[in-house]
Order: C-alpha cells, then structure tokens, then sequence
C-alpha cells in the first residue's frame, strides 16, 4: 500500500475522510478549515497532523477511563498521509454528539441568556460569559446532516434517540471523567478547558468506545489561562483567527466561502501548533518525525 488513493472512500466530511481497510478504518485528517459550517478554499498547513497527534496522545492517557479505536499511526498507514492518518477499529457509533461544558460560552451562553439553563439543566443566576460552572454539565446535541446544526438536546431526549437508559448514563459519567482528566491535564499547562465534545461507539462485542477525536482544538475550546477573565469572549487555541476575519470580511457566510488571506492562515497555524506543543509538551516535530513515513 503505497498511496491513500488505492483505498476504497468510505466517505468525506469538512475536515476527514474514511476509508475503508477491511476490519478497519483508516482515519484522515485534512488541512481543510470551515466557518459557518463552510469549507475554505485556502487550508492551514499542519492542522490535520496537530487534531491527529492530539488525540493520539490523549488515546494514550485516557485508557483506563474508557477503551478507544485506536490501532496505529504508522503501521500500514499509506506514507502519503503519515502524521495526519490513524488506523483505527470499526465501531457502531452512537446518534448523539457527547458535550462536556466546564464554563457557560457559545451556545451554552446563549441558551442561559435566555432560559437561565442549559440544555434543560438549571443553572445559577447571574452567571457571566465566559464563567466557570459550579461543575461540569452534560449536555448532549443530535449529530446533523452536512450543512446543518447540531442541536442541543436534554438527558431525557438523548436515551430516546439512542434507545438505552442505562448506556446514556454511561456515557454520561464517561464523558464527564475524560472531560475532567483532559482539564486536569491542561490545567497544569497553563490552559483552560472550556467545553468539548465526544463521539462514542460499541465494538462488536457491546463495550462502550470513545472513537473519532478526542480533545482536539476542533472539538474543544481551549482558552490560554494568563488571558482568562470572565464577563467577555476568550481568545482560543483554534480557529478564532479565521472566524474573526470571516465575521468582518463582509463573506455572506454562504457557498464558496472565501480563500483566507495568508496572514490569518500562518497565525491560525502558529495557534493550532501552539496548542500541540504546550499539551503534549514536546515540538511538533517531534511527531513528524515519528510518523515520518
């Protein structure tokens, strides 16, 4: 297997494509970014390999919470896509999308905004944005077609998608240890872990299996902890530069989305890789050498 190109498509999302390897999947990041729910014609060099050897790492400390797809990084990876390519098992994946929120931003916010709750789960009055919770919540969110939102839902709507009470209140309590493992962790970095997101799975034989990413910039807010003050917006480890610039270019926010000015493309670089280095404490070429192919 030299090439990804000689591997059947399963299919293709904004950021990855799935192929299909048998028993298993071969995962692949791309470069590609998106604001409003539309890819960008210009990609961020290296984003796929930062989301890619995150979630390895985090694969890595947070085994003896939950089990993950996880198989390899290297072996029978095509070398045209090492560093930003996981071998990873075949999972049935659950219908719903697994939000851990540790602080009241983004739509959490707004839902509080305007119900003084979120996602049906009562909260204290006169909240900030941007404030830390008394504890973290569970807020679950259907997973939308392409082109659509995710939708927040309560506990209760969630068992009925998935079907099973007592495999939502697994993984409700899973969701919120790897939540308070990757926050714990971060913490010690100088980094605030706002709110993220999991994807979880059976395996042929029933066990509950965290798959996709895990605690990435793409599906977690990360915020630098020397910045944080509540009551206002946080800069984040992610896409916020593209975003910013989306929101003020005067981009209708419909199909094509513009091409991003090169500018904004190396300083959303420089965050993506500042966000692998300071959690994994290591270069970021420390895992491009190690999958070099």
């Amino acid at each position: 297997m030299t090439s990804v190109a000689d591997l059947p498509l399963l299919t293709s999302g904004k950021v990855r494509e799935m192929y299909d390897l048998g028993d298993e999947l071969l995962m692949v990041a791309s470069d590609r970014i998106s604001t409003y729910d539309v890819v960008h014609p210009t990609p961020i060099p290296d984003k796929g390999a930062v989301l890619t050897g995150l979630s390895v790492m985090w694969f890595g400390l947070t085994e003896d919470i939950v089990p993950n797809h996880f198989v390899s990084a290297t072996d029978g990876v095509p070398g045209d896509v090492r560093g930003r390519a996981l071998r990873v098992r075949k999972l049935d994946m659950l219908p719903v999308e697994c939000v851990v929120r540790g602080y009241v931003t983004g739509s959490g916010w707004k839902d509080y905004q305007a119900t003084g709750a979120i996602c049906g789960i009562p909260l204290p009055a006169g909240l900030r944005e941007s404030e830390r919770l008394p504890e973290p919540i569970f807020t679950p969110a259907t997973k939308a077609e392409v082109g659509e939102h995710d939708e927040n839902v309560d506990f209760e709507r969630a068992v009925e998608i998935v079907g099973d009470r007592a495999l939502m209140e697994r993984v409700r309590d899973v969701s919120l240890a790897l939540y308070a493992r990757g926050a714990e962790h971060a913490a010690q970095r100088g980094i605030v872990l706002a709110d993220t997101k999991f994807e979880f799975g059976l395996d042929p034989s029933g066990d509950l299996v965290v798959g996709d990413e895990v605690l990435t910039p793409d599906s977690s807010r990360f915020w630098p902890a020397a910045e944080y003050a509540p009551g206002r917006g946080q800069r984040s480890f992610d896409k916020q530069y593209v975003r910013d610039w989306a929101a003020g270019s005067g981009w209708d926010k419909s199909p094509p989305a513009p091409a991003i000015p090169e500018e904004i493309v190396e300083r959303t670089r420089a965050r993506y890789v500042e966000a692998y280095e300071r959690l994994a404490d290591e270069p970021f070429g420390a895992w491009r050498e190690r999958t070099r192919a």
